[in-house]
């Protein structure tokens, strides 16, 4: 297959899964990675045809999904129930690069390898695990619009699993949770899911940090 074909087979998560394959766009993007590619594109006429970015990138790399890091242990989980926006999803993989967290996708999410989540993740896909739903494990704490306990006056110390849903539809009922918690805010009905995971890796980070601190 040459590489114009598959490039534009790649844009279609149908064909990501047959062939186990993606791509990343921009000589950043290349960088970032942490496995060799198995082609890398650099024809102008072929990348101004199958860029989705605005302004067409001097390369494309193509690499396979396997090269990704395998689910491992982390004391920290962002488990992710049909967060559908690729935007939203690469926005919280970088999240959870930032606090040493993984991610647990549940099925109805977006492709977390689809040119638009690769895009947001800004190079932390290579960094992150990514899981299924059913591999999460340790304390859920379901973040929630409205309920709960407020999320500053709950001990997030030791391993533990913040579930978000989306910003429309939040968490059904019957998601197994331990304790559910909100974010205080004083005018907005609601926050964007990737807004709401960021101030809760956060918060973990300002509790744990406080707790190793050494006495003044």
């Amino acid at each position: 297959m040459d590489s114009l074909n598959l490039v534009r087979k790649l844009h279609s998560r149908r064909w990501r899964d047959k062939l186990g394959l993606f791509f990343v766009e921009g000589e950043d993007a290349v960088d970032a990675a942490t496995a060799e590619p198995v082609e890398l594109v650099t024809d102008p006429k072929v990348l101004a045809e199958v860029s989705t970015a605005a302004h067409p990138p001097r390369v494309i790399g193509v690499y396979r999904r396997s090269d990704l890091p395998a689910w491992e242990p982390r004391d920290v989980t962002l488990a992710l129930w049909r967060i559908a926006d690729p935007g939203n999803l690469g926005t919280l993989v970088r999240l959870a690069d930032a606090f040493g967290a993984r991610v647990a996708l549940s099925p109805g999410c977006a492709d977390a390898t689809s040119p638009k989540a690769v895009r947001a993740s800004a190079g932390s896909l290579w960094r992150v695990p990514l899981g299924a739903w059913a591999d999460v494990g340790g304390r859920r704490i379901a973040l929630v619009a409205h309920g709960g306990e407020p999320i500053g006056s709950v001990d997030l110390s030791g391993p533990v699993t913040f579930l978000l849903g989306a910003e429309r539809e939040g968490l059904p009922a019957e998601v197994e949770r331990d304790l559910d918690v909100w974010i205080p805010i004083a005018g907005a009905e609601s926050l964007n899911v990737a807004v709401a995971g960021a101030i809760a890796l956060y918060e973990r980070a300002r509790q744990t940090q406080i707790e190793s601190s050494p006495p003044a």
